[in-house]
């Protein structure tokens, strides 16, 4: 006999008996069970984070990943569902070095990696039982008893597979790319973790001249607000669309503000370029450019061979975001220590036209300090090269493989 439907449902009580006959049931192992002999439905889960706790956006993931591996089953596959920890990178190591007191990789150094690892080890599983809750209340099928962490070997054995699978085709090659760099924890950082920790800072706001070769009582004047990257400025770009100043300086040639890489001239350093990315809302309508400081700086001096693929970085700044012995006049300062030495460098040789300070919003990393943008070297697949050709053993994994980061001296950059 069919039961009458209340007039008024709890549904969150009504979610509750369902999870509770699920549990009695056993549904979730009792469908693996049945499943056993039907073709696999293999998804790979990207985890979450072993030392936060759930919030919105894995919520909404969660329920989408549900849906798709339910709708599997349902069509006939049998479909493993293991949860899965993301145990590597900042997030666990942060948490380390705010309960150790670590500043920098020399702790990490005098404390032994080893020992460290241990540590990072030790608080992976902190909040699974919230996890757990959190996810099967939400009503999500996923294995938890048989889970999956990325600190197995296994698992990083497998990731190195499918890298393998790419190089071997010669699908891989070494280039370089800017990205956000923690100086402080001297490491590129995600675009995801460089995007979690933005802050309202006062930054100095510099106007400098570049006068040009061909009539030195003629300058052109750019704005920054990152005086510590004048010197590895390479060229200056305009928007050859807009009226002024346009494509007629196109070109043109300007004295440089420091010497540091003067051998740079030869190959078409200190020279107006052109690019659509220079907007005349902010500024002056000309942007100076550090390629190796900045993604489009970096793409335009690329595109007129102000630098090559195979060129000498022009990036001197260590690790821990201090001026390397190239910068004679600031070396061994902290970059932005050194902004106002640099700005005062300026005034004092007659290129300063106005100073002042400016309030904008700025990534900082866990440490909290700034995260800027710096020259890496990493490996890449060449999607670019080989865009119809699919690997059906390693397809699935592809995306997890985009690029892998090596540091060396010349890394992208953040503070």
């Amino acid at each position: 006999m069919v039961q009458q439907v209340p007039e008024n449902i709890n549904f969150p009580n009504e979610e509750e008996k369902i999870l509770l006959l699920w549990k009695e049931l056993n549904c979730f192992k009792e469908c693996l069970k049945q499943s056993k002999n039907r073709p696999r439905f293999n998804f790979y889960d990207g985890p979450p984070f072993a030392t936060g706790l759930p919030h919105y956006g894995h919520i909404l993931a969660g329920t989408i990943k549900d849906i798709v591996t339910r709708f599997a089953h349902q069509s006939g596959f049998h479909v493993d569902r293991r949860f899965g920890w993301d145990c590597h990178g900042l997030p666990v190591e942060y948490e380390i070095d705010k309960t150790l007191g670590i500043k920098g990789p020399e702790d990490v150094a005098k404390m032994g990696i080893e020992a460290y690892n241990k540590e990072c080890r030790g608080i992976v599983m902190r909040y699974a039982k919230e996890w757990e809750f959190s996810v099967t209340r939400l009503g999500r099928w996923i294995d938890f008893e048989n889970d999956y962490k990325t600190l197995y070997p296994e698992f990083m054995e497998s990731v190195w597979w499918v890298f393998k699978q790419l190089y071997d085709k010669g699908l891989v090659y070494r280039g370089v790319k800017v990205m956000p760099f923690s100086t402080a924890c001297n490491t590129p950082l995600s675009n995801f973790e460089s995007h979690q920790n933005y802050k309202d800072v006062q930054d100095p706001s510099v106007t400098v001249s570049f006068p040009l070769e061909e009539d030195p009582d003629v300058s052109l004047v750019a704005w920054t607000t990152t005086p510590w990257t004048l010197p590895s400025n390479l060229a200056l770009c305009v928007n050859p669309e807009l009226q002024f100043p346009g494509i007629v300086l196109k070109g043109k040639k300007y004295k440089p503000l420091f010497e540091y890489f003067i051998q740079c001239k030869e190959k078409g350093a200190f020279t107006v370029l052109v690019d659509g990315y220079v907007k005349e809302e902010d500024g002056t309508g000309v942007v100076h450019q550090a390629p190796y400081f900045g993604a489009d700086d970096y793409r335009v001096c690329m595109d007129f061979n102000v630098i090559q693929k195979d060129s000498v970085p022009v990036c001197p700044v260590d690790a821990s975001g201090c001026f390397t012995a190239e910068v004679t006049d600031f070396a061994g300062q902290y970059v932005k220590d050194a902004d106002k030495h640099i700005i005062r460098w300026l005034k004092e040789k007659g290129r300063l036209i106005h100073s002042t300070t400016f309030q904008h919003s700025y990534p900082f990393c866990w440490s909290v300090t700034l995260t800027n943008q710096k020259l890496q070297p990493e490996t890449l697949k060449k999607e670019d090269e080989h865009p119809k050709r699919h690997h059906p053993k390693s397809s699935s994994l592809s995306h997890t493989c985009y690029y892998t980061i090596k540091t060396s001296n010349s890394k992208p950059f953040t503070l």
